[in-house]
């Protein structure tokens, strides 16, 4: 018997789902996150699940990272018996992926494809530190089937960088946009953060401004949260920078929405803009819009049919338990109709395409009433049975979604 609690049932060593899982599988999209949780050095602000060199300690070695991944699509396949599941998505995250070779990443994408198929036209992402790669490793990747790139950006502004802890250079997420697009990938994002200690309007401007000329299809910005626990945490305890300020965060985001929209970009996402449909990330709308997905690597997360489970956070017990043919999973829960129904309104109500009027709890119309006459939803798709989130209330979206609920 475990020692303490586990934050949820346990995963039977099998893996194996409960039947209510299984049913409808294939009907939904499906897709597949890979967490690579290998970091050159930790950023202050950062409380992933991740690991420097000097971190990971015996049993964990990236060098055998790839095939002990493969070893889970495996147990997925069984788990998830025999089921056509043609993969619309898969993401490498992290950490930093590319810190893998290419080749190892694409050793992982070819059992994912070898096992299940990839669907056609199947987007494939990689997150990746503009300084983690060059021309040729992107080549490789691109060569592999990787389809898109994401670059994380963070800020243009050298001070800004510091303060998170950041090691590339002002200018090298530009150059990485473009060695991406000499490599064939078409679509091409670059994530940003906004409200950094020390940041101002005109630092956030030029972010903006550097992140728009580089020329990616896709931009996500996201104001900086302090969590508990991480290095940027205890310098603001200690008095040393200050806490963000959320009127500050309100008006950066209005910065962003203004900048983007007068180059082309369009919010589909409270917190990303693409220039064009195809340019949206299908994977993250595979989460927003109720997908079921295999999360392979430590502490990674899956879904299928309700059922939400977690992987063990260790490099080492993660590789363990795949080596004596045990699943990884620490821990899962069974989600009820009514839970599963929260959290719809929840990621829904996020988009451009927002939620069914309809299928709104009788006793949230008033708040529905409400955030109309406030400016919180837009009254043309009101008018055809949608709540669509405005400019000021995707900056109060949380408020509203808890009065929705």
């Amino acid at each position: 018997m475990p020692s303490v609690l586990l934050d949820g049932d346990a995963v039977p060593a099998s893996g194996e789902l409960p039947s209510g899982a299984l049913r409808g599988l294939g009907a939904r999209p499906f897709g597949f996150y890979v967490h690579v949780p290998f970091c050159a050095t930790r950023c202050g602000y950062c409380d992933f699940n991740t690991y420097t060199a000097t971190e990971l300690g015996p049993g964990a070695s990236r060098a055998d990272y790839a095939a002990t991944a493969v070893e889970e699509i495996r147990l997925a396949r069984r788990v998830l018996g025999d089921a056509e599941l043609p993969v619309q998505t898969v993401f490498f995250g992290g950490g930093t992926p590319t810190l893998l070779p290419a080749e190892d990443l694409t050793e992982i994408l070819r059992a994912i494809d070898g096992e299940f198929g990839l669907a056609a036209g199947a987007e494939v992402t990689t997150e990746a530190n503009p300084e983690s790669v060059d021309p040729a490793s992107l080549e490789r990747l691109r060569a592999g089937g990787f389809t898109r790139v994401s670059f994380g950006m963070q800020s243009a502004a050298e001070h800004v960088l510091t303060v998170l802890d950041r090691r590339h250079t002002p200018g090298r997420p530009a150059e990485a946009v473009r060695e991406a697009r000499d490599a064939g990938f078409a679509h091409v994002n670059l994530d940003l953060i906004y409200s950094t200690p020390g940041e101002t309007d005109d630092d956030w401007r030029a972010s903006l401004a550097a992140a728009i000329e580089a020329g990616p299809d896709h931009v996500s910005a996201y104001s900086l949260i302090v969590e508990d626990g991480t290095r940027l945490a205890t310098r603001i305890r200690r008095g040393e920078l200050p806490m963000p300020d959320d009127d500050v965060a309100a008006d950066r985001y209005v910065i962003a929405d203004t900048m983007l929209s007068q180059a082309g970009f369009s919010w589909y996402e409270v917190s990303n803009w693409a220039t064009s449909p195809q340019a949206r990330c299908r994977h993250n709308l595979l989460y927003w819009t109720g997908g079921d997905w295999w999360g392979v690597g430590p502490g990674a997360h899956g879904h299928v049919g309700g059922t939400r489970w977690w992987n063990v956070k260790h490099p080492a017990a993660y590789a363990s338990r795949l080596a004596a043919g045990s699943s990884p999973g620490h821990a899962r829960e069974e989600l009820s109709a009514a839970d599963r129904q929260v959290e719809r309104l929840m990621l829904e109500l996020r988009l451009d395409s927002g939620f069914p009027l309809a299928e709104i709890a009788p006793k949230a119309r008033t708040a529905v009433a409400r955030a109309i006459g406030e400016g919180l939803l837009q009254p043309e798709p009101f008018k055809r049975g949608r709540a669509v989130l405005t400019l000021k209330g995707r900056l109060l979206a949380d408020a509203l979604i808890r009065d929705l609920t």
